[in-house]
């Protein structure tokens, strides 16, 4: 069932921030830092499980590169980082821990490359292996998250849903119009992506994912070309 991997997500949002701001104290550095490098190993083998599928390797090579050089020049990564410190400096986010949590938890969970690719793939192929383990990754977040800034963190799982859920439907709505080729090619490119995002979590690089998201649509493009 299409839609599974945003529901998931939505109540560990839910869980891990009423956790977070009713049950459990705040959660050690140590913690959070070895809880985070476990579950992003996760993510590694699951991105790179995605992008064993290909059957074009030159062509995903080539929609990174240019997909990659678009996005630095177009600096989305730098644009998101922005806009997330806007709505930071907003008065709501000064007006007390929830309105804080609330803003703050929600940049983190929406603005990540994950939460596209995850739509993406479960809006495509009803494959939401992304999103549920995104929903590992955002419960423990909310947690440490709930921890420090209370109940607001719960419902950041409103822009969650709504976020999500509207790209997975659109995804959905346009797999009609992409060949089983192209679908295949953007799931395998995605995976890279999510591997990426694996990489960072335990610390190994700091590759700016955002400027690789271009890379999607480049592949799509190649493929109805190519395959």
């Amino acid at each position: 069932m299409i839609g599974l991997g945003t529901l998931a997500n939505v109540g560990a949002v839910i869980v891990g921030g009423a956790l977070g701001s009713l049950v459990i104290p705040q959660v050690p550095e140590a913690v959070r830092k070895g809880t985070m490098q476990a579950l992003g190993l996760a993510v590694i083998l699951i991105g790179l499980k995605m992008a064993w599928e290909t059957e074009n390797v030159l062509l995903l090579v080539v929609s990174l590169a240019v997909g990659t050089m678009i996005g630095e020049l177009l600096r989305i990564e730098d644009r998101l980082q922005a806009w997330a410190q806007r709505l930071e400096r907003w008065p709501i986010t000064q007006r007390g821990s929830f309105a804080k949590g609330f803003v703050q938890a929600s940049l983190l969970f929406c603005t990540g490359a994950m939460a596209i690719t995850g739509a993406l793939e479960d809006g495509l192929n009803g494959n939401p292996a992304i999103l549920y383990a995104k929903s590992i990754l955002d419960g423990v977040a909310s947690i440490m998250f709930g921890s420090v800034m209370g109940i607001g963190v719960m419902f950041a799982a409103i822009p969650v849903g709504i976020y999500q859920g509207l790209m997975t439907l659109g995804a959905s709505a346009i797999s009609g119009v992409l060949t089983p080729a192209m679908i295949r090619e953007i799931s395998a490119t995605g995976g890279i992506m999510v591997a990426a995002i694996g990489l960072n979590l335990v610390g190994a690089t700091e590759i700016r994912i955002g400027n690789l998201l271009p890379g999607l649509v480049v592949i799509a493009v190649l493929a109805g070309l190519v395959l």
